[in-house]
């Protein structure tokens, strides 16, 4: 597409408003919930240092599960754009149920495995005997959270996609500092309340996961709102499921290929000893909160990208995808400036030994490079590509640059060469980098412009 055409499709004032209106609540809301794990990670990082890395490795339990959520709700996102965009409810409530169903019987399975087998799920990710108790008593009550959560995702993905993403946003951040302020009044025994430290956090999760389900339910039952068809419950269409399945496989796919190869770094780190988990816990959390913007921009690019291709705009849609690429590239160069803008307070913000203090420094530095192809990648596939169904490419890629390459290098590293915490850190941020090109060539072969509905 000429760069004249583009500018005639799209109209700049209206792109733009329509990119804030949804990009904004979306990474607000995202930060709002990166902010847990850093408050988690603040204030068990003034108790001790064995408290705050014992939560973060205990949390990758959820980042897991959190990969089988995600790759329902956003199939459920990639085909409720597009019938939003066609103007047609009944499929949402339809895709509504179909997501509770999945996403049920996933809180149901992870729920059972934290109260049934903590140490052992723990035992995946530390060594230390002190670390694996610690997190284990957090899985016990953390664990009741993990049944609520698939439930009021579904519906906060349904007030996305439907044009109530400000009170989905809204429900999010109540929820999230409620969260917080439970997090200093448990950890720390605040009021009279006990001073519960890792459990006190497990606490403060499950108590603001119980109030967030609670508001996802009242707010949406307003008459504008989408809401799951409990008449029709269990009787799917059986072309919308076979839809739906279509997108969420290789979703799913990838999701679990991204999701266990992160935590098996988190497991490889970990395994490298106490100060390199608790550098490796901090930068995480810093991670996450960054690339809160490129998470809104993506979402955004998915929906604003479905809605032109469902309502058979398929050159104003190719359009968006391009514009929004060229996008990615200056939120990842933003993001790298503040990575290394940010890096001194961090350094300095939580108790830590010298040798973990230094190996978070080379982390954070390591970190503001990987942040140029995590933003790029994030907008381009999770947004564009996957907004017009092209969402096997994701999974191949994962399987190729994270699988092929990363996690041998950094296996390798660790347990046979003997290379520093750093060097390992390093191999494990080389596949958002490395496939920047790989990425650039699928999208320029447009096979995301298609319209999915029927």
């Amino acid at each position: 597409m000429s760069e004249k055409t583009q500018k005639v499709l799209i109209n700049k004032k209206e792109f733009y408003r329509n990119l804030t209106r949804l990009a904004f609540p979306i990474a607000l809301q995202s930060l709002m919930l990166a902010s847990v794990a850093a408050g988690d990670a603040l204030m068990l990082g003034k108790v001790a240092q064995d408290e705050m890395t014992a939560v973060s490795l205990a949390t990758q339990i959820q980042f897991v599960q959190n990969m089988f959520l995600s790759a329902a709700t956003a199939a459920g996102a990639i085909l409720g754009a597009q019938y939003w965009g066609k103007g047609d409810r009944r499929t949402l409530e339809d895709l509504f149920n179909l997501m509770l169903r999945f996403c049920g019987i996933v809180s149901i399975l992870f729920f059972a495995a934290c109260e049934l087998m903590p140490e052992q799920l723990m035992h995946i990710f530390a060594k230390d005997e002190a670390l694996i108790a610690i997190g284990s008593d957090y899985l016990r009550i953390a664990g009741w959270s993990y049944l609520l959560t698939g439930i009021s995702q579904c519906y906060l993905t349904t007030m996305k996609v439907s044009e109530h993403i400000k009170p989905g946003a809204l429900i999010s951040c109540c929820a999230v500092i409620l969260n917080i302020c439970l997090n200093a009044v448990f950890i720390f025994g605040l009021f009279g309340a006990p001073r519960m430290q890792a459990r006190g956090a497990a606490l403060a999760t499950t108590v603001s996961r119980v109030i967030e389900l609670v508001l996802c339910v009242s707010v949406s039952a307003g008459a504008s709102y989408i809401r799951p068809a409990l008449g029709r419950f269990l009787r799917q269409p059986r072309q919308l499921k076979a839809d739906f399945i279509r997108q969420c496989l290789p979703l799913m796919g990838g999701s679990l290929c991204w999701g266990i190869g992160f935590t098996s770094y988190t497991a490889i780190m970990g395994h490298m000893g106490t100060n390199a988990a608790a550098a490796n816990s901090v930068a995480a959390v810093v991670r996450d909160l960054i690339c809160c913007m490129c998470n809104g921009i993506g979402s955004a690019a998915g929906i604003m990208v479905g809605n032109e291709l469902g309502a058979g705009r398929l050159e104003r849609g190719k359009a968006y995808g391009v514009k929004l690429k060229n996008i990615s590239y200056v939120i990842g160069f933003l993001s790298t400036a503040l990575v290394l803008a940010v890096t001194p307070f961090v350094v300095r913000m939580v108790i830590l030994t010298d040798e973990a203090r230094g190996y978070l420094t080379g982390m954070m530095v390591i970190m503001a490079v990987y942040m140029i192809g995590r933003c790029v990648n994030t907008v381009t596939i999770n947004g564009v590509l996957d907004g017009g169904g092209d969402t096997l490419f994701d999974m191949y890629s994962l399987i190729v640059c994270m699988w092929f390459i990363a996690i041998p290098l950094a296996l390798a590293g660790a347990f046979v060469l003997h290379w520093s915490p750093l060097a390992v850190y390093a191999c494990t941020c080389l596949d958002e980098v490395g496939k920047i090109p790989w990425v650039m060539a699928r999208f320029r072969k447009y096979k995301w412009v298609q319209d999915l509905t029927r």
